[in-house]
């Protein structure tokens, strides 16, 4: 028993650990930007269910020491595959979609240890129900989750902060290879060694007598995991971009979501549907509800517990409904593959089917009443009341989402979904007010806002006012025609600086953002000055150009929790310097409302020998200003000095054992406020 389980839990940790592992050593290849993170979630989650569709047919259709002998043949060529550290030979060379780059440099870097891994839950499990048929299996099945959740929650306090990405491939490829030695130690003693006590028959009836599963049982196996997946990643959009962006803040659904998994496969009856019915009746109400309460701007204070209350409930009632119809041990493979099927295909309704069906995220409000509805049917055989108020439930929260949608659609100019998040565009106050603005929101992040009234149109708004630093460091480079470089278009603000002979020149990945920019704000288009716009993640692209020689280099892409951590290294200022003139100044705007970003900027340009000065302001004589922080980095040390930016600098904080950030290592964690 101990073997094991001891086989699960190892291959359980490693399998959550491998994930961002490697993803965060291919970033700073590919651009550093959400659709990386994407492509190798997309990888590991059908090799997951290409390892439980293994388990499956090897387990039906070969004898006990074929499977076996495959098993650890498998095993030990997946051996020569270590260290997982990827070629530098991978790193794109053009402009191509990367997708299938990145696949092919998974698949040859990591694929087999990876499909082995997945394989491990339902086939060792199967092992188990052989040797011991009186058994409780399903117990290793909550250890296997337990191992995941342990690995979830590790890597970003415990691993991230103190251990380089490089280092980190080198320690999880030493694990792999122990994983490897207790695996086919598990597969010997399965076919090899006696259990030490032999069950009685009726024990072995008991536990392998019931009938086979039939294609209703498929059905709801499929149909409840799906479910939970898809309400996880419902769930996690919704808070991480409707209600608040706070760093780690993806870490808690996850957590609940594998939490639910140990309880209700654990063995103990901690899913009791008379006891939870009522609950998950109450909150996903409330749920519903709080999409539109208050225009559907809720206190994180009380959403963040609402919302991760609600899905825990929601998780408990997926996952304890499935485990009570789980089949006999003998049918455990069939069972595992369609959960697994189940979590892709939640996965792939949310992360790729919605984002382009939907322009925002109605997806959630949809789960929601999928979920009472599903509460209804499995009540059916109960009380008359019980199902009735299920029905109920199910039009209260009908109404509420139906409010929510209309109540997005009524406000927004534009509204639109793609890979990179939701995007609206709205005016705020009436367009004949002198006040009245038109601003474009990326979930909860505002990107930028203008002025209606046309003698205002070209005055700089939010983070870009003429005290601000980015502000001061136009002035600063105030020859007779600059050359500014900005990272990050949002509404295009900084044009508003733009006179003739100057030149700006956007960098800005989102294609909707450009369009957006360019049809609905006129900042681009007022402006005197000429205007670039490239399409494409800043970093990459300029790491192909020849030098811009621009006076002004501007990074503003750091407000949100998702910070593009690749554009913040000590490589990435390498590639900001081939870029400016030797007395030209970068300007990182630094304003996070989560993390001390100046202190990370300050270490670099130690570095190299660089001088940094810290402008912060408080837009206290400007209503129409929003508080900044950003940070003034150049060669020239009596640049930074002039008056014009000294009388306004502050010191910038040194953060005790602070490390420079590089491509192979960074700590949000230690830059928390």
């Amino acid at each position: 028993m101990l073997l094991y389980a001891l086989t699960i839990f190892t291959s359980a940790f490693l399998l959550f650990l491998v994930q961002p592992i490697m993803a965060k050593q291919i970033l700073p290849w590919f651009g550093g930007s959400a659709a990386v993170w994407t492509t190798c979630l997309v990888f590991f989650q059908f090799l997951l269910l290409a390892g439980y569709a293994y388990s499956d047919w090897t387990t039906r259709r070969l004898a006990a020491r074929m499977q076996v002998g495959l098993h650890v043949a498998l095993l030990a060529l997946s051996l020569v595959l270590l260290p997982i550290i990827a070629d530098a030979a991978w790193k794109p060379d053009g402009d191509d979609d990367p997708t299938w780059r990145i696949l092919a440099l998974l698949t040859l870097t990591i694929g087999l240890p990876y499909f082995l891994l997945s394989t491990t839950g339902p086939l060792v499990q199967a092992w188990f129900a052989r040797t011991f048929p009186a058994g409780t299996v399903y117990r290793l099945f909550a250890l296997s989750n337990f191992g995941s959740l342990l690995a979830l929650v590790s890597y970003p306090f415990v691993v991230e902060p103190w251990i380089t990405t490089l280092q980190q491939s080198w320690i999880w490829s030493g694990a792999y290879a122990t994983f490897v030695v207790l695996c086919i130690g598990s597969a010997l003693y399965s076919v090899c060694a006696l259990p030490r006590t032999v069950p009685t028959v009726d024990a072995v009836a008991a536990a392998n007598g019931s009938p086979a599963p039939r294609p209703g049982d498929y059905a709801m196996w499929l149909l409840l995991s799906a479910m939970g997946s898809f309400m996880l990643l419902a769930v996690t959009n919704h808070i991480t971009h409707d209600v608040a962006s706070v760093p780690f803040l993806w870490i808690l659904p996850l957590t609940l979501y594998l939490l639910t998994f140990i309880l209700c496969f654990e063995g103990r009856g901690w899913y009791q549907r008379h006891i939870f019915l009522g609950p998950l009746l109450v909150i996903v109400g409330a749920m519903a509800w709080g999409l539109h309460a208050e225009r559907g701007v809720m206190d994180i204070k009380e959403a963040i517990p609402l919302y991760s209350i609600g899905l825990f409930v929601m998780c408990m009632f997926f996952h304890g409904e499935l485990s009570a119809i789980k089949p006999a041990p003998r049918y455990l493979t069939g069972f595992y593959l369609m959960v697994s099927l189940g979590g892709a295909l939640g996965g792939v309704s949310v992360g790729l089917v919605a984002s382009r069906v939907f322009n925002t995220y109605y997806e959630f409000g949809i789960g929601l009443v999928v979920t009472l509805l599903l509460a209804a049917y499995a009540t059916r055989a109960m009380r008359p009341v019980v199902p009735m108020l299920a029905i109920a439930a199910v039009g209260f929260a009908g109404y509420n989402v139906y409010h929510y949608i209309e109540m997005l659609s009524k406000d927004a100019r534009v509204m639109t979904r793609n890979f990179y998040g939701t995007l609206r565009v709205k005016d705020v106050g009436a367009e004949t007010e002198r006040d009245a603005v038109r601003r474009l929101m990326h979930g909860v992040i505002m990107h930028g806002e203008q002025f209606l009234a046309p003698e205002r149109r070209s005055q700089p708004t939010t983070y870009y006012g003429e005290s601000s630093g980015i502000g001061r460091a136009i002035k600063l480079v105030n020859t007779p025609s600059v050359r500014v470089g900005v990272v990050g278009l949002g509404t295009g603000t900084l044009a508003t600086y733009g006179r003739p002979g100057d030149v700006y020149r956007f960098y800005e990945i989102n294609s909707e953002v450009v369009d957006i920019a360019r049809r609905e704000f006129t900042f681009l288009s007022d402006t005197r000055a000429t205007i670039e716009t490239v399409l494409g993640d800043a970093r990459l692209v300029m790491e192909r150009e020849p030098p811009q020689n621009y006076d002004l280099l501007v990074i503003d892409a750091f407000s949100s929790d998702s910070i593009p951590v690749h554009l913040l290294t000590r490589e990435a200022m390498a590639v900001y310097l081939k870029h400016i003139k030797p007395q030209g100044v970068i300007a990182l705007h630094v304003t996070n409302r989560f993390l001390m970003l100046a202190p990370v900027v300050k270490r670099i340009a130690d570095e190299y020998g660089l001088h940094a000065a810290l402008i912060t302001d408080e837009a206290e004589d400007n209503s129409d200003l929003s508080r900044t922080d950003w940070v003034l980095v150049s060669r020239d040390k009596a640049l930074l000095s002039r008056p014009e930016i000294a009388k306004y600098a502050s010191e910038i904080e040194n953060i005790p054992r602070l490390r420079v950030w590089t491509d192979d290592y960074n700590n949000l964690f230690k830059i928390l406020k």
